[in-house]
Formats: structure tokens, sequence, C-alpha cells
């Protein structure tokens, strides 16, 4: 007997009696009720009902629910007045339920929600290095999907929702789990709150998938997971297998749930291994068998499925998607792979309604308000100016876990526009929302590095990105400067004033609403001005429009030059990406480097008389919510001496 079905028994049979404790108290550990298994017939039904005792059968006395929306992965029902459902059986189906507001599904010992049935005969029918899907034979007669009111959530609630994780070793599993599962776990989240992780869960290797939800579960957090491009069968020879092995792990590719006002509709824009239609949309990078990929578009059985749940979704819910691959993106602006083919198509579905986009895949934090328009979307998309809000919540993993390590012994891994690993915290009301980026192990206070940008600076930059950019046979191995070259960016002459000094903020979720303003010691107040302002422009790339405070951290990494002589050898440098070597070697340059940036703020400094002066930078975002930090630069005549002066001694 397979894994699959044996966890499937066993859950049904211990239904009754497995009850584990969490941060908020009592799990509700059951499965849906399967009956008739083998059936074989063209319809498959049951009942929604409300499982009073909480065994996970539907006991003599205990009510349907009704209302509840049903799917087989295409088309959609409504449980009537006793909670009865009847749908159509297809061969490869997700049979799933919309949590219903105000009631909450049972979760396994994972908190993983048990709101579907996978069914597909005969299985994934070849080998995977996963494991695939078995055959589940034919569909059983009947599926019971029992709720339960407790701990379900109001009109108020909170949702962690953090993107890319993407740990392709248990020691990354560790830094995540002191990164920012640790945040998530000291939020203080309540029992009817979620969270969701926005695909690239794992890096690659689909066995990490269960501990990174038994550490999730340590939260006391319902998990919703969005399949990435990291998280399929890379073996998988069409694209309605590659999500078997994660169908088999975790559940569904693509649902929906609802919580208070709010739809969340979690949609699988991974499309793998693409081909030749992928190509004649001018994925070029697609139809190749020998190095088979991937394009980011929806199925035209999805399409369908979504018109559906949207036209049964009342008006005046917001609609939340949740996808990995963003709808669109400004660092990748240009990519049609990185961005969601047809997005037009979508957007005319919502058109009127309130809806917001949230995803990840990118490695940056980006909140693109309603009217925002980046050169490449049109091209790429389909679309214009966008209806509706567009976020991607940055990443876990932050820049894939390079950099220096920080305090807490993770790797900062500053992101691809410069902000910290991290994820974003969104507070519901009714069909409203706030959101907060958190960034990791550095509290709720901050959300944004100020920074000056010197002629040194943009001389030290320069100079590094050349080296960057030329190919290793023609460069020395040795960087041309590292961050001990740096000059200080806060202590200035009169000539630096005359080659321009730039007072920088890097406001991590910042968006068009955000207002920047500092305040000099002399009085003086400055309006910071968005260095991209989202009126159709492309990418901006100079020195001078460049957040000196990332860039210091992301041109020279040590950890590169990390050795022992009894360690292990793959410990010498360090591992990344499926088992990258990076060093030994002398510091230098990560990966990721955040030349172009869409949330960053400047302003050029006046000349400032010589003495200390403190400056004030205030960025206030669109929900109000204001971060304040003070900074110190010094004017002199001439530079100082910077290190010890032996010739007095």
């Amino acid at each position: 007997m397979n894994t699959f079905f044996l966890r499937s028994m066993w859950m049904l049979i211990l239904g009754a009696f497995l009850f584990s404790q969490s941060t908020y108290g009592q799990k509700w550990v059951v499965s849906p009720e399967v009956i008739g298994h083998g059936h074989g017939g063209a319809t498959i039904s049951g009942f929604v009902f409300f499982d009073e005792n909480k065994n996970g059968t539907r006991d003599a006395g205990e009510v349907g629910v009704s209302g509840v929306l049903v799917s087989n992965g295409l088309d959609w029902v409504r449980t009537d007045a006793n909670g009865f459902y009847e749908i159509g059986v297809r061969p490869d189906m997700n049979l799933t339920i919309v949590q219903p507001s105000g009631w909450r599904l049972p979760t396994d010992e994972r908190m993983v929600p048990q709101f579907f049935y996978i069914h597909k005969e005969g299985g994934t029918g070849y080998e995977m290095r996963f494991g695939g899907l078995p055959d589940t034979g034919p569909a059983p007669a009947q599926v019971n999907f029992p709720l339960i009111r407790e701990g379900a959530a109001g009109q108020q609630f909170a949702c962690a929702i953090l993107a890319d994780p993407q740990t392709y070793s248990n020691q990354e599993l560790a830094w995540l789990r002191d990164g920012v599962f640790a945040d998530i776990l000291n939020g203080d989240y309540q029992q009817g709150d979620c969270m969701i992780q926005l695909g690239d869960v794992v890096g690659d290797d689909l066995d990490l998938l269960d501990r990174n939800l038994e550490l999730a579960a340590a939260t006391g957090l319902t998990q919703w997971l969005v399949i990435g491009n990291h998280d399929v069968d890379f073996d998988a020879k069409t694209n309605d297998d590659k999500a078997d092995s994660w169908r088999r792990i975790y559940g569904p590719n693509y649902y929906a749930f609802e919580m208070g006002d709010v739809l969340f509709v979690v949609l699988d824009n991974i499309y793998y291994p693409c081909g030749e239609e992928d190509v004649a949309r001018g994925r070029t990078n697609c139809g190749n068998p020998d190095r088979p990929t991937y394009n980011g578009r929806l199925t035209e059985t999805q399409f369908t499925w979504l018109q559906g749940l949207i036209e049964n979704t009342p008006d005046d819910k917001l609609i939340v998607f949740n996808t990995h691959i963003p709808f669109v993106s400004f660092v990748d602006a240009g990519s049609g792979q990185h961005q969601l083919d047809e997005l037009h198509r979508i957007h005319q579905m919502v058109e009127g309604r309130e809806a917001l986009a949230i995803a990840g895949h990118t490695h940056t934090t980006e909140n693109h308000s309603p009217g925002q328009l980046f050169e490449g979307w049109s091209e790429s998309t389909g679309i214009g100016p966008l209806p509706f809000r567009h976020m991607i919540a940055g990443a876990a993993s932050g820049a894939w876990y390079q950099g220096d390590f920080n305090v807490y012994g993770v790797p900062m891994a500053l992101q691809r526009m410069g902000a910290p690993m991290g994820y974003f915290h969104f507070d519901f009301d009714g069909a409203d929302y706030r959101e907060r980026y958190i960034g990791a192990r550095m509290g709720r206070d901050r959300g944004q590095w100020i920074g000056v940008n010197t002629p040194a600076f943009r001389h030290w930059f320069e100079t590094i990105i050349e080296w960057v950019f030329k190919h290793p046979s023609e460069r020395d191995s040795i960087p041309p400067y590292s961050i001990n070259d740096l000059p200080d960016t806060r202590l200035l002459t009169p000539g630096d004033f005359a080659d321009g000094v730039f007072l920088t903020a890097n406001v991590w979720a910042g968006s068009a609403e955000t207002v920047v303003r500092a305040t000099l010691s002399t009085g003086e107040e400055l309006t910071l001005e968005r260095t991209q302002q989202g009126a159709g422009e492309g990418h901006i790339r100079a020195s001078e429009w460049v957040d000196p405070f990332t860039a210091a951290r992301q041109l020279s990494v040590a950890r590169y030059a990390y050795r022992s002589t009894r360690g292990e050898q793959r410990a010498q440098g360090h591992e990344l990406f499926r088992g990258s070597r990076f060093g030994p070697a002398p510091p230098q340059p990560q990966r990721s480097i955040a030349a172009h940036n869409m949330h960053l703020w400047r302003a050029q400094l006046p000349e400032l008389p010589l003495g200390i002066h403190s400056i004030e930078v205030v960025s206030t975002d669109r929900n109000g919510i204001e971060y304040r930090d003070k900074i110190t630069v010094e004017v002199r005549a001439e530079r100082p001496a910077r290190f010890w002066r032996h010739e007095l001694w």
C-alpha cells in the first residue's frame, strides 16, 4: 500500500481521537470523510456539515452547511439547504470546498487545512524523483467535509504573508526557522489568523516541504501554500503532472478560501514544461526538450475555474489573488516569463470590484498602486495602468540566503532592491486592509534604510560594478575595493557638495502614496522624491540613483572567505543554490545587487556649514504608518586621517 493511502486511512481512523496542542490551544485534527472508495461513478457527492463533536464523521443529527462552494477544478456547485452537493468527476482533479466565512476547516498535524480530496486515476504513471501521485483508483461515491465555528475568523483578522522561503537544504531551513518564522512566532497572532506562503516554499527538494510545514505549524497558524517554480516535479513530462508530488505532500495547486469579507484565490501560474504554445507567445526560453523550463501563465481550465469562482462571489467581497509569479513586476518588467501572460483577462473578470494581487518570485518588495505603469508591462502582459493594487511580498530567504551573517546567525541576504528578508503583515477589517513589511528580526518600528550618496561612494560603487561585469578570466581574483575601502559617507567636505551629495531613503514597502520628508539641523525641510515614478518609464541605472546603505553590504561579503582546517570540505566558503560553491575566496560582491529600485527616495543636500548636523527622515505610507530615523553627518574642511597615526609614535 502506498504512502498516500496510508496517510489517508490513518487520518480517517484516528480522526475521532487525535488532538494536539498549539500556541492557541487545541487543534482539530481530522480529514474529510471518504465513503465508498472505488465507486467509479460519473459524479461524486457528499455533504459539508457542522462537525459538532469534532470527530470528522457526519454523525446523526449533525446538520449540513448550505451555500458552500464546491469545485472539481473546473466546475462549481453550491451545497443545498441540507449541505449536499453533487459534481462531475474529472480524470485528474482536486475536489475542493471553499472555506466559508464564519467557519473553520480542520487541519492536519502540520496545520494544513483539510478542504480537499485528490483524485488522479492511474496516478502519475511513471517514476518521479519525489514520488508523484499514486493511482488513486476510481473516484469514491461520497466525500464529506467537516466544518466548525470555533476559531473562525471574524470581520477583523490578520495574515502573515511571505514569499520564497526557497530552502535548498536543511541548513537553510534552520535560517528560515531563526529568521522570518521566529518573527511570526512572536508576532502576537491569534486563532483565526492565517499564514500564506507564496511559492518557492522549498528550493527544488520537495523532501524538505514537510519540515517547512512542521516548523511553520509552531506558529499555530493555518498554512495556505502557493506552488512556485521551485516546488514542481522537474522530471514531469507534462504540465498536468508537474504538481503531482506537491499535491501528495501538501494538497491542491489552486483553490480558494474565505475569511471575513475576503475571498483568497490561490492560483497556479507555473506552466512547466512550457512548449511550442509558449514559443508562439514570444517565450523563446521555452520549447527545448533538453532544457525544460517554465512560463508564467494559467491554463484554460484554470481561467474557466476562476471565472466561475468570481461569478459566485458577492460583489462586496475583497478578492485577494495569491500567485507565485507576479502579475507584474518592476524588477523584471521586460520579462514575459516572469510576469503573467494574458493578465488583461483577470483584470476584466474583476472590473469594478475591490481586488488585490500579491505574489513572490522576484525576491523584491514591490507595492504598485492603482494607475502605476512601468515600461515592459504592456508588452509582456497585455495591460495598461494598473486598475488595483499589485504587490510582491519580498522573500523570506532575502537574496537567496546570501550576504554576511547578522547577530542571530542568519544571513542578511539584502534583496534585489535592498529590503531585508522578511514578510508582510496584513490586517483585514471587512473588505479593507493595511499592509506592513516586517524585516526579519528587526521589529515593527523599522521600515527603511537611510543613506548618503557621495562622490566617493559613487567612485567606489562604479569601480566594483565594472569588475563584476568583466569575465572572470579577464579580471583579478580580488575585487578592486572592499567595504574597508569605502570612505565614510557621513563625513562630508565642501568639495563633496560641489559634486553632489544625495540623502536617500530606501522605504521597503514604499508605494506611490508614500511621502518622505527630511528635517535638517538648520531647520530646513526637504521633500525626497521617488526615483521611479511609475509613469511608463524604464529602469534608471546610474550610481547617483543607488542606495549606498544597501550597496555597501551587498558589494563586499566576507562570508566568501570563511574557511577552517578541520571542518567539512563543503563548509569552506559557503554553499547555496543546489549546492553551488561560493569560495573560499577573497570577500566579494553577492550575486544580487540593488542597482535599480522602485522604492528609493532621494533629495540633494544643500551645502551645510562646517560642523555636526543631525538629519531626521520620516516616511509615511499610504496607511499613515510612519518610520523615523535620525542620522548624524559631519562637515569638515578636510577629511581627517582615517587610521592610527604611527608617525606620532
